[in-house]
């Protein structure tokens, strides 16, 4: 397996600009950038690595091995040594459409010797946890998913998906490997703290959280807010959900939100949640945030040989990045530490991070998470 890396802060010059990658022949081109680079780069891709797998998509910031960058296009070229590539893509036509449109991608994925898959999806106007519910469906639950929901920085406007067709403001991408060699291997943690009482969902329809303790869930939101309520709903990634069961205890996970509806007081989530269950505000600070991605990193690191060259797929949380401001750059330098020189980072902000919440377990979305995926070959 070979991996080489290139990152572009403009549009102009791009063919010449990847010139380096072709020397590599790639497999595997990934792609996370700023929409309008994304947009810019997606033909000369097409053009210049006809025979390689494209995806990737829009952001709201690009990881790379140089650290945090905005406004740039980070893309890394993969030659795998014996490990083959299918990709699926659909169109989704709207929020109800999410659990469908996990079906339709899992369906194109021949699942013979079908090891793991990467999935892209347009981060608004989705149900992420149908998404996966609906791959599920189809593909085996044990099957490890990893990847996420493309970002707008901190618009949550339109994001964009990249995969061989081009780019869309409605796709939703997912590269099934096949193969014996190859490695592919997991780690999720937040860092966030709860914070006041447990509220009882008392009305809620799959990502759409109406009522909390039988009151309006954006009056109660907006209350434990304060001044924080006018940048709603930005200012919502610094107040996340975590999910409490029936009995109070924490599931592990946790919940953005993506919309609020002013008209019936309602909040869109980024993925469905239990409508028996409780809700419980969290915060966090940057230390406990660097820590949670060393935790994920350390995770990664317990299931690869040691000194194993590999890519380390890093897609982090939106609300992580606005916690840490100007720090940001330490949590990725901390899960680059723990992986050593030989793994190579590349990856995303996003509105929803994909992976199994333990490491033999379904794949689950997650919100503010800094979410590992290692991939590489025996």
């Amino acid at each position: 397996m070979q991996i080489a890396q290139l990152v572009l802060r403009d549009a102009t010059n791009i063919n010449d600009k990847l010139a380096p990658l072709t020397r590599l022949q790639p497999d595997l081109l990934l792609a996370f950038g700023a929409s309008h680079l994304l947009s810019a780069v997606a033909a000369p891709l097409a053009a210049t690595f006809p025979a390689a797998r494209r995806i990737g998509c829009s952001t709201a910031g690009e990881i790379s091995a140089d650290g945090v960058s905005d406004e740039s296009c980070v893309l890394t070229a993969i030659r795998f040594a014996s490990t083959q590539l299918v990709q699926a893509s659909t169109r989704l036509s709207g929020m109800n459409d999410s659990l469908a449109a996990g079906r339709r991608l899992a369906t194109q994925l021949p699942p013979e010797g079908l090891r793991a898959v990467l999935v892209f999806a347009q981060g608004v106007c989705i149900n992420g946890s149908a998404l996966l519910l609906g791959i599920g469906e189809v593909l085996s639950s044990e099957l490890p998913v990893a990847g996420g929901l493309a970002g707008d920085g901190d618009a949550f406007r339109e994001t964009w998906v990249l995969d061989d067709s081009g780019i869309s403001s409605d796709g939703v991408v997912a590269l099934g490997f096949y193969g014996p060699a190859l490695r592919f291997a997991h780690g999720s943690f937040g860092g966030w703290s709860p914070f006041g009482p447990a509220r009882k969902v008392t009305r809620s329809a799959d990502n759409l959280l109406h009522e909390l303790d039988g009151e309006p869930a954006l009056d109660v939101y907006k209350r434990y807010l304060g001044e924080h309520a006018s940048g709603l709903p930005a200012s919502g990634l610094l107040f996340p959900f975590a999910m409490l069961g029936s009995d109070h205890r924490e599931t592990g996970l946790i919940r953005t939100i993506l919309g609020v509806d002013e008209r019936d007081g309602s909040l869109t989530l980024a993925g469905e949640i239990d409508p028996h269950g409780y809700l419980k505000l969290m915060h966090a600070s940057t230390d406990a945030l660097v820590g949670g991605a060393e935790a994920a990193a350390e995770a990664v690191q317990a299931s690869i040989p040691a000194h194993a060259q590999g890519l380390a797929l890093l897609v982090s949380c939106v609300g992580r990045k606005l916690v840490m401001g100007g720090r940001v750059d330490e949590e990725v330098e901390a899960v680059g530490n723990v992986l050593g020189p030989q793994t190579l980072l590349a990856g995303f902000y996003s509105y929803g991070e994909i992976g199994p919440l333990a490491p033999s377990g379904a794949c689950r979305l997650h919100n503010q998470t800094m979410t590992v995926t290692w991939i590489g070959e025996d």
